[in-house]
């Protein structure tokens, strides 16, 4: 499991992240994934986060938001279907993978197998104005 040390520092990185994406109009909404969101990380865990917009290129075409997470390089890219993920490294060596996602990544009528499978693996949210993020959710946790 994550030391104590790790885990107030990713709870740090999840503040910043959070108060960044209230402050960008353009994130319709922000959520912890992945083992940190299940509480089964270990110190060499990265964080995972879905970042849900109705204008991918802003985050994939650009890197300068990059920063705005302190970030010091994107180290990779990979497109998983229509997330595109930016692979950051932070200066203590954290990893940071945002999954750059279109709002309808969060659709409920149906829910696609791919969300399905993300939000069953553990989700936390962090930034939901629209509450898009809260009816996926809500619709992969109610039998079908």
């Amino acid at each position: 499991m994550a030391s104590q040390k790790r885990r107030g520092e990713v709870e740090g990185v999840l503040a910043i992240t959070s108060r960044w994406a209230h402050h960008h109009p353009d994130v319709r909404g922000l959520a912890l994934v992945g083992s940190w969101a299940r509480e089964a990380a270990h110190a060499n865990s990265d964080v995972d986060l879905l970042l849900l917009t109705d204008k991918p290129s802003i985050f994939t075409d650009r890197q300068d938001w990059t920063e705005d997470l302190g970030a010091v390089s994107i180290t990779g890219k990979q497109q998983w279907g229509p997330v595109a993920e930016r692979r950051l490294l932070l200066p203590s060596g954290l990893e940071l993978d945002v999954g750059v996602a279109p709002t309808a990544w969060a659709a409920t009528n149906p829910v696609d197998a791919g969300t399905r499978d993300v939000v069953s693996a553990g989700v936390r949210i962090l930034h939901d104005p629209d509450g898009l993020l809260t009816r996926v959710v809500a619709a992969c946790t109610t039998p079908a």
